[in-house]
């Protein structure tokens, strides 16, 4: 009989401890993370992907999750195929009932639309698509209505927008004859193509004469024969719409092909990591920045961004790239945007989620200020920010030795600020 009263209660204490570790689980908050860790944008998703599992890691660790509930981060590397980021959201949706998603990719973001509206989920993008900025669907050139997307800095338009009316100014500054000539560059998809019209648009109210866009693939390749074409067309300005891998590509072509043209490089199309790979052929590129400080800073928020860092580089050597930072501010405003849905007792649901990010003006992440920008989101209106900051990239000598961390405490590549550009918030620059 001891035996078996031993056994019994041996039995009854893992029964105990199963059902502990069971209510633990389901009392722990899901949450979807897509990433691209292999596709064809993963040089700048692992970065950006690794910025924001940082950072909800470090929650969990430090703030003890959101209303002493951990996060059940759900990671998922789609590698860059929409029809694996559908399947994946709905085995979240069916099986995790997560209730907010870290996302990636336009295509997959653009396709989920109509779904996370219909689950009322929301889903914070890596795209800054203009399709996501109208939660009404009523603007004047609105696709559809996205009153769940968000996601942190200016859309892909509103950073071209400025990026043109930077060149328009350069222009006159140089003291240049005749009309400018823009090219927008980039593979036909979605990404490249989200800022297309927008960007051709205001070029021409700005008095440039717009010339035939350039594709070029997403991955690296040989385009000798587009910088050709760029060079014979005698472009000024040419937009580069790909990540920054098969950027890398056209600027080390264009070098060699003698191109003089005023590269503008999208937000996800030059960082620290493209330069060094550049070399020389990166210098000059003009790009948007979201956050408003980079790696190095000495901005009040940088430490806690340090300590976020430290949760995959426990040594604290890493240098982490503009798309690292700018994930930690994107995976913040998600988490006070829950930590708002919690408060006072509140269940963290989309809806309440979604009002989170309604409840507060010129909003900076709690201990990110002077890195993470100010962002305003409204029921009418997803643009977070109308305020654009550009930076060129400096390269002034040979980065084959060194690593980025060396190669910028050296001062061989620097990011350096020129402008910011405040855009007016017109109505019918909504979701276009």
């Amino acid at each position: 009989m001891r035996h078996w009263g031993g056994l019994r209660a041996a039995l009854l204490g893992g029964a105990l401890i199963a059902a502990a570790g069971t209510a633990e689980a389901q009392n722990r908050v899901p949450v979807g993370h897509l990433m691209d860790n292999s596709g064809a944008t993963s040089d700048v998703g692992v970065p950006y992907g690794q910025g924001v599992a940082d950072a909800l890691a470090w929650v969990n660790r430090s703030r003890s999750g959101v209303a002493g509930r951990q996060l059940n981060v759900l990671g998922f590397d789609y590698g860059y195929q929409a029809p694996r980021a559908i399947a994946q959201y709905q085995a979240w949706t069916n099986r995790e009932r997560v209730v907010a998603i870290q996302g990636w990719g336009t295509a997959d973001t653009e396709a989920l639309i109509a779904f996370v509206t219909r689950d009322r989920i929301p889903y914070i993008s890596a795209s800054y698509s203009a399709a996501l900025t109208d939660p009404t669907g009523r603007a004047p050139k609105a696709d559809k209505a996205a009153p769940f997307n968000f996601f942190y800095g200016p859309s892909y338009s509103d950073a071209l927008r400025a990026m043109i009316q930077w060149a328009a100014d350069d222009w006159k500054k140089k003291g240049r004859e005749g009309r400018p000539k823009y090219v927008h560059m980039g593979a036909n998809h979605p990404y490249p193509n989200s800022p297309k019209e927008a960007g051709e648009t205001l070029a021409r109210e700005l008095g440039f004469d717009v010339l035939p866009a350039i594709q070029f693939a997403l991955t690296p390749g040989d385009f000798t024969a587009q910088c050709l074409t760029l060079k014979n067309g005698g472009a000024n300005y040419a937009y580069l719409g790909n990540t920054a891998g098969s950027n890398i590509s056209v600027l080390r072509a264009c070098q060699t092909a003698g191109v003089e043209v005023q590269f503008l490089g999208n937000v996800w199309g030059m960082d620290e990591n493209a330069m060094k790979a550049a070399g020389t052929a990166a210098n000059g590129v003009v790009f948007p920045v979201r956050t408003a400080a980079v790696w190095g800073g000495n901005a009040p928020g940088m430490e806690t961004v340090r300590q976020i860092s430290r949760v995959s580089d426990q040594a604290g050597n890493a240098y982490r790239p503009v798309h690292y930072l700018a994930g930690v501010c994107s995976a913040m405003l998600m988490v006070e945007a829950m930590e708002t849905a919690a408060a006072n007792g509140g269940q963290v649901t989309g809806d309440r989620i979604r009002e989170g990010f309604y409840a507060r003006q010129n909003w900076v992440p709690s201990g990110f200020e002077g890195v993470c920008n100010p962002s305003t989101f409204t029921v009418e209106d997803h643009r977070g920010t109308m305020r654009v900051a550009l930076y060129r990239a400096s390269v002034s000598g040979n980065t084959a030795q060194g690593s980025v961390a060396e190669l910028m405490a050296a001062g061989t590549m620097k990011i350096e600020q020129i402008a910011t550009i405040e855009l007016e918030r017109k109505r019918e620059w909504l979701g276009w």
